[in-house]
């Protein structure tokens, strides 16, 4: 295992810490509509002409169902709700949030994929109820309405990614990884972007936006997928899927220096609830593949 794939693996958690800053920047002026539909079908065309280049298959007609549903199970719906939540929600706190997935993906494994459900499993499905919980409690969060429907959204965008994964592990095995995150990504954007109409953007569109918004879909989706193809295949699929642990982190320090947003001890303690969820349901598996 190379030493580049490690720090390979860093870079992808800072890049993917950072869209959360993305979000929080260009919601307010874009919407969440626009600014979830630039980055899937900008992504979505990067991909695209990256595959072209590799002489990889997206085969788009014979796979456009599946695409359509992973699309908007994994990306489309996720993305939007993320970009709503923007609007009344510090960074630090979605980027958490968003730790839940892996308890969802394992929740759903054992519903329809016939995992055992073990005590351990329920004890780190619990922590991270419990560590949400915590977070809402924050002291720079102010509580009412709208952010409780923000976080509410969150939780919803990772149940959305867990029930994606199990859709892909059930129906798409035969596609490769890379075509899957193209196509799925590609078709979401195509989807979302007649909605754009109904939701157009809310100020001036600048040459500031507007390369921030290629910044966030060229680093945060499409450059950020390249990298996790190149983790699975040289660290294997466990290993790849610890940037799980390390985005929170980014988020964090992302948060503090680029928009100020205060970390308080709620919000660490929460963390640490989450993450040791996320340990406790993934822990056994980490420790057979890697030991």
């Amino acid at each position: 295992m190379l030493l580049f794939d490690y720090v390979l693996l860093i870079t992808l958690a800072a890049i993917w810490g950072s869209s959360f800053i993305f979000m929080r920047v260009l919601a307010p002026a874009l919407g969440p509509v626009a600014t979830a539909d630039m980055r899937l079908l900008i992504a979505g065309i990067a991909l695209t002409l990256y595959l072209r280049l590799r002489n990889q298959r997206l085969d788009l007609v014979k796979n456009l169902k599946r695409y359509i549903i992973i699309g908007l199970l994994n990306s489309g719906i996720p993305f939007l709700l993320f970009s709503f939540a923007a609007l009344y929600l510090p960074s630090s706190i979605s980027v958490i949030i968003n730790s839940l997935t892996p308890l969802f993906g394992v929740l759903f494994s054992i519903l329809w994929l016939s995992e055992k459900m073990t005590a351990k499993k329920i004890s780190g499905i619990a922590l991270g109820i419990v560590g949400v919980i915590i977070i809402r409690g924050s002291g720079n969060l102010e509580l009412n309405v709208m952010t409780t429907v923000a976080m509410a959204a969150c939780v919803l965008a990772t149940m959305l990614y867990g029930l994606a994964s199990t859709y892909v592990k059930l129906h798409a095995k035969d596609i490769a990884s890379s075509a899957v995150a193209t196509g799925s990504q590609l078709v979401a954007g195509i989807l979302l972007l007649p909605l754009i109409y109904f939701f157009p953007t809310r100020t001036e569109l600048t040459i500031t936006i507007a390369l921030t918004t290629i910044a966030f879909a060229l680093f945060c989706s499409a450059i950020a997928y390249v990298i996790f193809y190149r983790l699975l295949k040289n660290l294997g699929t466990t290993k790849a899927l610890s940037v799980t642990f390390l985005i929170p982190v980014f988020g964090f320090i992302w948060g503090y220096i680029f928009l100020q947003e205060e970390i308080t001890a709620i919000m660490i303690i929460g963390s640490v609830f989450v993450l040791s969820g996320i340990y406790f349901v993934t822990g056994n598996e980490y420790q057979k593949k890697i030991g």
